[in-house]
């Protein structure tokens, strides 16, 4: 689908189409470099144990810097563009997942400010260029509209294709269904004759559930450790990420040759279409979501297998203080234990961010080890993981239920640092 509407350029330095043309190869690209968000985030902030926030700064870092290449480009270039794709994929997505696990947001709520948010940019954007053409990206004030709207789709899409999960309890391989059909629907309204404008901006947010449902499939293990959690190929985060950079840096090679997505952009531009039809698919737009609305109302009411209830993660073993983790190596106990304490003399304190920051660091640093430590002793770890678990859970970390108390949180941390000796 191409974009057409296009209106006199107000200010800023000329340039030719800073932005590829809409082809099979700018979706395919496209939903690459959205999986990639998705897989390569999860294996820097959990496998290598760098944290949720860490790896949102460097990420925030990367994309300045990238993006600065970007603008001072003065046409469409297939490799710094699609680098910056890749990154400001990984970078929306670390936002939502900020909002998410470490401040505690409901999904509703990030969806809810994410599509406000994307308004106020489109409403910005139209009054002072009066287009969202993608086609018409031929000054700076305009490139910069684009970005801050991409930057904002993922992090939408990411919101809401969490809450899609949460809502229903799909599996990522069943969930990549839905926003594939939605995305289907949208390109034959605009065949028919829909906005291309809002049928691209649609589809544009729809590929970043896609693809991170793809890559959660691709890379979840094909059982469940516990209740609940996804399932898929067993590829791993890192596997799949180097799988899905292969073919990215394949297609921007075939592009870079072939120049088969450089905009044409007068003719694509200046295309006129039909009101009528316009009107017709608009009613269809909203058909569409009502439809959606109902299947995920209905799956919502279905009988779902959810995350397990705090009193079944309780371990059936009993072990001594210390002895589960006696076959641990001393240096990563010792760095889950300083997590531990801080939380606790936080909590103690009335340090309540401190608290809860320590805790979600002491989950994501347990969660790296998992690979290194689970298999020393398989019977030691479920044991810490257990109270693991109900420590997270008085923060309400991985847990839908909201904070507890500082006492609660205080006597399930000195249980753990019992546990570990």
């Amino acid at each position: 689908m191409t974009t057409t509407t296009e209106a006199p350029t107000r200010s800023g330095r000329l340039m030719l189409n800073k932005v590829p043309e809409v082809t099979i190869w700018f979706w395919v690209i496209k939903i690459l470099c959205t999986t990639v968000g998705e897989s390569f985030a999860d294996w820097i902030n959990m496998k290598l144990g760098v944290g949720l926030v860490n790896t949102a700064w460097i990420f925030t870092g990367v994309f300045v810097v990238v993006l600065a290449v970007q603008l001072r480009l003065k046409r469409y270039v297939p490799f710094p563009y699609w680098l910056t794709v890749v990154v400001v994929s990984v970078t929306g997505t670390l936002y939502t997942d900020i909002l998410t696990d470490q401040l505690n947001v409901p999904l509703w709520i990030s969806s809810a400010v994410f599509s406000v948010l994307l308004a106020v940019v489109f409403g910005v954007w139209w009054l002072r260029e009066r287009t969202l053409s993608i086609h018409s990206v031929t000054t700076l004030p305009r490139e910069s509209f684009y970005w801050l709207a991409v930057l904002v789709t993922f992090a939408l899409g990411t919101a809401t294709g969490d809450w899609t999960l949460e809502l229903t309890g799909w599996s990522p391989g069943a969930s990549v269904l839905l926003p594939l059909g939605l995305i289907a629907a949208i390109t034959a309204l605009w065949r028919y004759g829909a906005n291309p404008v809002l049928s691209f901006w649609l589809a544009y947010i729809l590929t970043r559930p896609l693809g991170a449902n793809i890559g959660d499939w691709l890379a979840s293990p094909k059982v469940a450790q516990n209740p609940g959690d996804p399932t898929g190929l067993d590829l791993g985060t890192f596997t799949t990420s180097l799988i899905f950079l292969g073919l990215i840096l394949a297609t921007v090679v075939y592009l870079t040759v072939t120049r088969s997505d450089v905009t044409e952009t007068y003719e694509a531009a200046h295309a006129t279409g039909d009101p009528r039809k316009e009107r017709v698919a608009l009613a269809g737009f909203g058909l569409l979501a009502v439809a959606t609305t109902g299947l995920l109302v209905w799956a919502h009411g279905q009988p779902h297998v959810g995350p397990a209830p705090e009193t079944d993660t309780t371990s059936a073993v009993q072990m001594a203080p210390g002895q589960a983790v006696k076959k641990f190596p001393p240096a990563k106990v010792a760095a889950l234990k300083n997590l531990a304490s801080t939380s606790l003399k936080d909590a103690r304190s009335g340090n309540t961010k401190g608290a809860h920051a320590a805790a979600q660091s002491l989950r994501d640093l347990w969660d790296a080890d998992q690979a290194s430590l689970q298999p020393l002793d398989n019977t030691g770890w479920t044991s810490i993981d257990a109270q693991m678990d109900k420590v997270l859970g008085t923060f309400g970390i991985d847990h839908s239920n909201p904070p507890m108390s500082p006492a609660q949180q205080e006597k399930e941390l000195n249980a753990l640092l019992t546990d570990m000796g």
